[in-house]
C-alpha cells in the first residue's frame, strides 16, 4: 500500500500532519511516541516578538467541540530558532512553520528569519486566527490583503508557502484563489469557527477573548474546534477543491479517527491535520496514521491518492 503523498513539493511518507496551536514545538509530545512517525509536524504560531495572549480563562470545552482564545501566545522567532530548532534537529520529519503578525512587514520579517534555517521545509501563514484584535483573520477575510500578504512573504522566502483558511467567511473559493493568484503552493483549511458560550446560571461569558478596543473589555469570543466543526470543514475543502483551484488542499477540523480523515480526502484534500484530538488522546495523529493504512487494506486501496476528490454523485 501507498501512503506517501505530495504537498507543496514535499514528500510526505503518510498524509497525516499536526495542525498548529495543538502540538506545541513538537517537544511536548514526544515523550508520547516516535514524531518520525508523522507525515508532517507544524508547530504552533511564530510571530516576531513575544506574545503573552490573552487574560484567563482562554478555553471551555463545549458539546462536541473546544472554545479556545489562546491568543496566539509565543516566545517570538528568536527563541524557536535558539531552542525549538535544535530539538527538532533529531528527526528527520518534514517540518512547517505557523506564521503570523499584526503587520504585513512583520509576516516577512517572520518569513526572511525562519528562511535562515535549513531544518524548516514550509512555512504556514496564518490568516486565519479568530482570537486576536489585529492582523490574523483581518487578513483571512479580504482577497486583496489575502493576496497581498502571500505575495510579500512569497517574496521574502523561497520555502514552499501553505496558507491558513478561515471558515468565517462568506465566500471561501474567493479567498483560496487570492492566496493562488498571490503564489502559494498550498491551502490548509480550516481554521477555527468563531464562538461564544456563557454560563446560563451566573451569565458570565466562559471566555474572556481579546481586548475589545473601544470598550477595554473582552470581547469573550473564540475559535470553536473539535468535531462539531468537521462538516464546516468538508464542505469548505469540496467547495475549493470542485473551483479547481490547482494547488494542494491539507484538510482539518474535527478529525478524530481515520474516517473522518478519509473523509477529507474524498472531499479533495491531499493531505490532513488532527488538531484537538490530541489534547484528548496524545497519539491521536498515531491512532489516525494506522487507521488509514487499516481502511486501505480493508478496501483494497492500493494508494491514498487514488481516494482524493472521489464522491459518488446521487
Amino acid at each position: 500500500m501507498k501512503t506517501e503523498v505530495t504537498l507543496a513539493g514535499l514528500v510526505l511518507q503518510n498524509p497525516v500532519m499536526t495542525a498548529s496551536g495543538t502540538f506545541g514545538y513538537g517537544r511536548e509530545y514526544s515523550d508520547f511516541f516516535d514524531l518520525n512517525l508523522l507525515g508532517a509536524l507544524v508547530t504552533k504560531g511564530v510571530s516576531l516578538e513575544p506574545i503573552q495572549g490573552n487574560q484567563t480563562p482562554r478555553t471551555s470545552e463545549t458539546c462536541f467541540g473546544l472554545l479556545n482564545s489562546i491568543g496566539l501566545q509565543n516566545p517570538g522567532v528568536e527563541y524557536f530558532l535558539e531552542q525549538a530548532i535544535p530539538f527538532l534537529e533529531q528527526y528527520s520529519v518534514p517540518v512547517i512553520v505557523n506564521i503570523f503578525g499584526k503587520t504585513i512587514d512583520e509576516y516577512v520579517r517572520v518569513a526572511e528569519k525562519l528562511s535562515e534555517s535549513r531544518r524548516i521545509n514550509a512555512l504556514e501563514i496564518n490568516i486565519s486566527c479568530p482570537n486576536v484584535k489585529s492582523g490574523g483573520m483581518v487578513f483571512g477575510t479580504d482577497p486583496c490583503a489575502t493576496k497581498e500578504v502571500v505575495q510579500a512573504v512569497r517574496n521574502a522566502t523561497t520555502l514552499p508557502l501553505i496558507v491558513k483558511l478561515s471558515p468565517n467567511v462568506a465566500n471561501i473559493v474567493g479567498i483560496a484563489q487570492a492566496a493562488y493568484e498571490g503564489e502559494a503552493d498550498a491551502l490548509s483549511m480550516i481554521n477555527t469557527l468563531l464562538g461564544m458560550d456563557i454560563d446560563a446560571r451566573t451569565g458570565e461569558p466562559k471566555i474572556h477573548g481579546a481586548i475589545d478596543s473601544k470598550t477595554e473589555k473582552g470581547m469573550y469570543m473564540g475559535g470553536l474546534s473539535g468535531p462539531a466543526i468537521l462538516p464546516v470543514g468538508l464542505r469548505c475543502v469540496y467547495q475549493v477543491h470542485r473551483a479547481g483551484i490547482p494547488i494542494p488542499i491539507v484538510g482539518m477540523g474535527g478529525i478524530t479517527n481515520a474516517e473522518d480523515a478519509i473523509k477529507y480526502i474524498r472531499a479533495g484534500a491531499t493531505a490532513v491535520a488532527v488538531g484537538t484530538a490530541t489534547f484528548l488522546n496524545p497519539l491521536a495523529c498515531v491512532d489516525v496514521i494506522k487507521g488509514i493504512e487499516t481502511f486501505m487494506a480493508k478496501y483494497g486501496i492500493e494508494d491514498i491518492n487514488q481516494l482524493r476528490g472521489q464522491i459518488k454523485d446521487l
